[in-house]
């Protein structure tokens, strides 16, 4: 997985936090069709870890982009629950609700508790951040003073850039691109806008900036990557032949 400039390969059996809103890009790197892979996503309700973290001691932990511990039997348990009721949709909307927040409570009790208490704070750094990621995230295509940034987040200059890079890995910056190249992406691949009009759309005035930022984030040029998008999408399987496998 890797998030901002944070990259880590993680095992089978643990469960894996990302500190702050931002794009995660995964590969799978071990796989077999005996022993596949499979995984679940949960997005984290703030207020409610707020809620159960009330009595909890304060925290010191150092929230990261990025990390990992191994998984608690209780949070497996409550993911295999919450899975099991996509054969019993009637019964969802009663009981999603509680293994939500049971879950939320074992990953406050497990070895995530002090990171994600840390997350939850409303005055702690992680929460003060969020208000200026949510501004980043909002207004992305526009110039947005630094200056602002902080204010939002209630910090200084100097300790908004540093809790900042702590928490994101990025410069609010080096963020603000990635929003932009991530879009520009979409905007290529699935509306198909041509590079130029995708740069000037997200607040590049330079196509031969836009390019380099791009070829740095995904390895090829604009075009390039949209080409190679396009042949994917097209592609049709030549049939099985002797010594070939699909």
């Amino acid at each position: 997985m890797t998030v901002g400039a944070e990259a880590a390969v993680f095992r089978a059996g643990q469960s894996v936090i990302v500190g702050a809103d931002m794009p995660v890009v995964g590969r799978v790197v071990e796989a077999t069709a005996d022993d596949p892979y499979l995984a679940i996503a949960v997005e984290l309700d703030i207020g409610l870890l707020r809620e159960l973290a009330l009595d909890a001691a304060p925290s010191s932990s150092r929230v990261g982009a990025l990390f990992a511990e191994d998984t608690d039997a209780s949070m497996l348990d409550c993911a295999r629950r919450l899975m099991a009721l996509l054969d019993r949709p009637e019964a969802a909307p009663l009981l999603a609700p509680l293994i939500r927040r049971e879950l939320h409570y074992w990953l406050l009790a497990g070895r995530h508790g002090a990171a994600l208490r840390e997350l939850a704070a409303p005055e702690g750094y992680a929460g003060r951040l969020a208000r200026a990621v949510a501004v980043l995230r909002a207004e992305f295509r526009e110039r947005i003073p630094v200056e602002r940034l902080a204010s939002e987040a209630g910090m200084s200059l100097t300790g908004f850039h540093a809790h900042f890079k702590r928490m994101t890995s990025l410069t609010p910056g080096q963020y603000q691109k990635r929003l932009r190249l991530i879009e520009a992406r979409r905007l290529m691949r699935d509306e198909g806008e041509a590079a130029g009009t995708a740069a000037f759309a997200l607040g590049y005035e330079s196509v031969s900036q836009f390019s380099r930022d791009y070829r740095r984030l995904y390895g090829d040029s604009p075009k390039q990557d949209a080409l190679k998008a396009h042949r994917a999408q097209t592609k049709t399987p030549e049939p099985e032949g002797p010594g070939v496998s699909w």
